[in-house]
């Protein structure tokens, strides 16, 4: 007997989408990087030579130790809550909520929950329409143009990049700094901080040419491509008692450790820590958890709860949060704070480590990413592919690369919603009236950090993952709380399916020719 589609999917997410962003062994070295930088000419904050020693010449000892979290893919409820479960209750030691980045890809997006989560404070930022590797232009700026229009980030809000499948090209870079982007974070810092020559570099921009995947990628290192003021944030892989010869980065909890066959929450958990360590006790290289947080869902149809993990992973950043400035962030919050670099001792005057939230009235009934000014105001886009909720008016046809901002539909008896202007920020626009609540420098944000030392006083961060677990907006589940199978039309769940028996079949043939 077949499985049905939807356990054939499950397996397909966990077994092959699980690949998605793994490495096998050392990216670069320093003789292939051929990299030369002019640290007397490169200058912060638009210039940063690729160093493995922290940036404005400080010491290890006197930054903070960051922690980058980030997801990629499509934004949903379940993925929404899979990293809740991890960061909802945490705090940084400023006593600010934690904020993450989000490497957003439209099929199967809801586009309000992105709204929602950008509101929050998290960033969003381009993964491509389709999760389309080295992608070409249209696949790029459409994400811009279509996250701009239907869930109305700002455009100068979306300054960063990770290429599907970790999948890029020189010209990669070109485009994006034609498309305006500040940052990509696609390449690999694949030696250990401890390692002669590693490649674990402080984030660092491309005046002087890439220093990364320079054995990865063609075209790239020995001076090229040069593009000056764009930065790369590497992604920081991890090691287990292997050294290079057992490297994980993305997911690294799908990974088998040690050699082994099996995978072991234990031996992740272990080799996560001691990684970890390395950076935190030598020049404080950020330490990344790079997630595919549909893998990590509690309430993903069909697929069971990962309880193990999900523990594990929590019990690593209360782990981190014990010591001593560490800082869980975003990529643009770890970007900013390269750019205007403060010691431990000067965090308070770090603006990127602060949380200032909107002040908006509770009780106005405006579609602007809180959920509980826009209860009731969405509008329910149900396209047989992939339905979505919007504040910004559902368009005629669902978004397409060539295509990314279709005309409005609209419902007869309403009028055309307003999307966002350049002139106003997401929480104070209202896209039904098209009224900006704050036009000016006047708008109400209130900052809620604490200060932070000195004399050791609260260095550290506090609260625990898993407890309290709630979407973002209670008005809504999952494609407008229909049943699971509105993920996919049916023909392509057919295809799916079909497409799938023959992955099995295929596994199968190679299995029994081991």
């Amino acid at each position: 007997m077949l499985l049905s589609s939807f356990t054939l999917l499950a397996w397909y997410l966990t077994a092959v989408l699980g690949q998605d962003g793994s490495v096998s062994g050392p990216t670069s070295n320093a003789q292939a990087a051929g990299y030369s930088c002019d640290a007397s000419q490169c200058k912060l904050p638009n210039c940063n030579c690729a160093s493995t020693s922290p940036p404005g010449g400080l010491n290890g000892s006197d930054v903070p130790m960051f922690v980058v979290f980030t997801a990629d893919d499509a934004v949903q409820s379940y993925t929404i809550d899979a990293v809740n479960q991890f960061l909802a209750q945490r705090k940084n030691p400023n006593g600010c909520p934690i904020k993450m980045s989000y490497y957003t890809s439209l099929n199967y997006t809801n586009y309000t929950l992105v709204t929602d989560w950008f509101v929050a404070g998290n960033e969003i930022a381009d993964h491509t329409m389709t999760h389309e590797g080295d992608p070409p232009q249209g696949e790029i700026n459409g994400n811009l143009i279509a996250l701009n229009a239907l869930a109305g980030i700002p455009m100068s809000s979306i300054i960063g990049f990770r290429a599907p499948y970790l999948n890029y090209s020189a010209e990669t870079f070109t485009l994006l700094k034609n498309a305006s982007f500040t940052y990509d974070s696609s390449a690999t810092a694949s030696l250990p901080v401890d390692a002669d020559g590693s490649d674990a570099f402080w984030p660092y921009t491309l005046d002087y040419g890439l220093a990364n995947d320079c054995l990865a990628v063609p075209g790239i290192c020995k001076g090229q491509p040069k593009i000056p003021g764009f930065w790369e944030v590497p992604m920081y892989a991890l090691f287990d008692t292997r050294g290079t010869e057992g490297i994980h980065l993305m997911d690294p909890w799908l990974d088998t450790a040690n050699g082994n066959s099996v995978v072991d929450d234990s031996a992740t958990l272990a080799y996560m820590k001691d990684t970890f360590t390395k950076h935190y006790n030598g020049n404080r290289q950020p330490f990344g958890l790079y997630t595919h947080p549909i893998h990590l869902a509690t309430n993903y149809p069909g697929v069971p709860a990962p309880t193990s993990t999900i523990n594990m992973i929590n019990s690593f950043l209360d782990w981190a949060q014990e010591q001593p400035n560490v800082w869980i962030v975003s990529t643009a919050q770890l970007l900013a704070w390269v750019r205007n670099p403060k010691s431990i001792a000067d965090l308070n005057s770090s603006d990127a480590l602060k949380c200032p939230t909107p002040q908006v009235d509770s009780s106005l009934m405006i579609c602007n990413g809180i959920p509980q000014n826009e209860n009731g105001l969405l509008s329910h886009c149900p396209f047989p592919d992939f339905p979505f909720f919007t504040c910004y008016g559902c368009p005629v046809e669902a978004p397409t690369v060539s295509n990314p901002n279709p005309a409005q539909s609209v419902p007869a008896g309403e009028q055309a919603r307003y999307r966002l202007p350049e002139n106003c920020t997401t929480a104070f626009w209202d896209p039904i009236g098209g009224n900006c609540l704050c036009k000016d420098s006047s708008c109400q944000f209130n900052d809620g950090s604490r200060p932070i030392g000195p004399n050791g006083a609260n260095l550290t961060g506090g609260g625990t993952g898993g407890a309290g677990l709630t979407s973002p907006s209670p008005s809504y589940k999952s494609f407008n709380g229909a049943d699971s199978s509105m993920l996919f039309s049916e023909a392509a769940r057919h295809a799916l399916g079909f497409g799938l028996v023959g992955l099995v079949i295929g596994a199968a043939g190679v299995i029994a020719r081991v």
